[in-house]
């Protein structure tokens, strides 16, 4: 905390990027890196997404329980209502489609989705209640896998396909994004990975989307500032990168050569290394186990490379815990389940808006502005100005 000189708050000093530096209390989950664990409330992240939907884990990060059966089904029909999008959202995605042709659908997400807090009359949540909050953050995360998946479908020349309420969330966005019902294999993979990635502590975009909460903004103004912090390549723009990696790697022969390349170069290695996790991410750990559930030459190529990439870093960087990250085995399992390349991270945009949503709530509940001090170190002050 800042310290007091005669009633005055000094600034106090903290590492750079905020890395480490606790900012407020959370009811809604941690990462705990050294451990290699994270939860969501009081549950095992991991063990959620093995034995719950994705509509379970959403109810427990807005509601703080896990749903009873009577919950579980209103919650799902509510929520799928949501799916269908406003007219005016609906009608603007062609336009907003072709003007974000060379971005993609992360980009035209941020225009759709100021669109629908205007058509959908979303108000700042420092002037509405609590209720009304949870409202606009679940038509919010319910419209966001419709848009992702019309602008993905319009940029590729073909029609946007209605969301069914009668599917579950992951299969409908699995059909709204190939038009046709996927396998119950594919669908559960999918399932797996979008709860698995639902929040992840205090990263760049949900701490974004917080600090916007903070003014007391609307819920679309919070997440669209959520999105554009997960739009850079730093963030969420790993996954397919990653699996571009095995892609120039191409075969075993190649991958010591290459990965020594990269080291002696200072390259990153996508797919590895985490800014928490000093161990193996359980993220990681889950979704090979997924991939290796379908087998074939890309799972034993990608695990080959995991491990060879593991001993050549251990080897050249001594001391250092680097291991695989959630984008790694992610691509792989997202390319196993036919989804394109350029949707890896609008897919982990669908479901990480929960985990953004959640936390804009908790933090509409605390009226404290987040403001942050800066340290000066330009030319000294006060210089005299300059005549004309």
């Amino acid at each position: 905390m800042p310290t007091m000189t005669s009633g005055i708050r000094t600034p106090l000093d903290v590492p750079r990027g905020l890395a480490g530096v606790v900012v407020t209390d959370t009811a809604l989950g941690d990462v705990r890196g050294r451990e290699g664990f994270y939860h969501y409330r009081q549950y095992s992240a991991i063990d959620l997404a093995q034995t719950r939907s994705f509509e379970d884990v959403w109810y427990l990060m807005f509601e703080g329980v896990l749903p009873d059966t009577a919950a579980r089904a209103e919650f799902a029909a509510r929520t799928a209502a949501l799916r269908h999008l406003p007219a005016e959202v609906r009608a603007a995605l062609p336009a907003i489609a072709r003007a974000g042709a060379a971005s993609g659908p992360l980009a035209g997400l941020r225009t759709a989705l100021s669109l629908l807090g205007a058509s959908a009359g979303f108000r700042p949540v420092y002037d509405i209640d609590a209720d009304r909050r949870r409202s606009d953050a679940l038509a919010a995360c319910a419209a966001v896998p419709t848009v992702l998946t019309a602008l993905h479908r319009l940029g590729q020349g073909l029609e946007p396909v209605e969301p069914r309420d009668d599917l579950p969330h992951a299969a409908n966005y699995l059909y709204m994004l190939t038009g046709s019902v996927p396998d119950a294999a594919r669908v559960r993979a999918v399932e797996q990975y979008l709860i698995s990635t639902i929040d992840h502590g205090f990263n760049a975009s949900t701490f974004t989307g917080r600090v916007v909460a903070s003014t007391g903004a609307d819920v679309a103004a919070c997440l669209v500032a959520a999105v554009g912090a997960l739009s850079g390549p730093l963030h969420g723009g790993a996954p397919s990168r990653a699996l571009d990696t095995l892609d120039a790697i191409g075969i075993p022969d190649r991958i010591d050569g290459w990965i020594r390349e990269q080291v002696r170069v200072g390259g990153r290695i996508m797919g590895f290394g985490h800014p928490v996790y000093r161990t193996e991410d359980p993220r990681s750990r889950m979704l090979r186990g997924i991939a290796q559930g379908f087998g074939g030459p890309l799972v034993d190529f990608a695990v080959q490379v995991e491990r060879q990439v593991e001993a050549i870093l251990a080897e050249l960087k001594p001391g250092r815990e680097l291991h695989t990250n959630v984008e790694f085995y992610a691509g792989v399992v997202m390319e196993l389940c036919g989804l394109p390349r350029e949707m890896f991270t609008p897919t982990f945009c669908a479901a990480r808006v929960v985990g953004w949503s959640a936390n804009i709530l908790e933090q509409a509940a605390d009226s404290k502005i987040i403001r942050p001090a800066a340290r000066y170190v330009g030319t000294p002050p006060p210089q005299p100005v300059p005549a004309p």
